[in-house]
């Protein structure tokens, strides 16, 4: 299975020079603001993207999905495009689980505090789980910002050992963008845009096999 990973669009999806391949997965904040208006105009772009499966998640910048009911937005959820919130799908084998909780940082979408609040959501993650996507870095994996401080989740770091998928994609913090190999997992910072919100970074290739 080839499975193409972006994150960190902002808006600015147009921009991109995607691969050919049968799954592309973003790992959140489609938008700037996270308005409807935002939302809809991703997700029409990303319906139309020539991949067989297309999965996302929402970021710290996509509001709509926080402030709006599940039914609402399965209503503008394209029939083509898989929409994952601490929830999972299974495609040809290989089981995929987003969520897009990080920890708090001012006071974005999704925000949970560090400790026993976001935890919880770490530990709906299916220990059979092949690809995690999340929003935010595991602490100390490609989660550096521009003046060097790791900002990435402790707890979520302790969860992906526990559950050692084979691969761990999120975004968020732009200026990490990269892939490293710690045991039997891949990380992948698929930050596309920089710190300064420049589309600098390509769009992460993998292929991976099927179970």
């Amino acid at each position: 299975m080839q499975i193409t990973f972006i994150s960190d669009t902002h808006g600015l999806h147009h921009q991109l020079n995607l691969p050919e391949g049968e799954v592309l997965v973003h790992a959140g904040d489609v938008s700037s603001r996270g308005t409807e208006e935002e939302i809809i105009a991703f997700l029409n772009w990303f319906a139309k993207q020539k991949y067989r499966h297309k999965i996302f998640i929402a970021g710290n910048h996509d509001w709509f999905f926080e402030l709006n009911s599940n039914d609402y937005i399965s209503r503008i959820i394209p029939k083509s495009v898989i929409y994952l919130n601490d929830s999972g799908v299974t495609i040809q084998g290989v089981t995929f689980w987003g969520s897009p909780v990080q920890p708090t940082f001012y006071n974005w979408a999704f925000n949970r505090e560090r400790g026993a609040e976001i935890d919880k959501h770490w530990q709906l993650i299916p220990t059979d789980t092949t690809v995690l996507i999340t929003h935010g870095p595991p602490m100390g994996i490609l989660d550096k910002t521009i003046s060097g401080q790791a900002v990435g989740c402790e707890a979520l770091t302790t969860r992906v050992q526990q559950i050692r998928p084979k691969i761990h994609v999120f975004g968020h913090i732009h200026e990490a963008y990269g892939t490293q190999t710690i045991g039997e997992t891949l990380y992948i910072n698929a930050s596309v845009l920089d710190f300064k919100y420049k589309m600098v970074h390509q769009p992460v290739d993998i292929v991976i096999d099927e179970m």
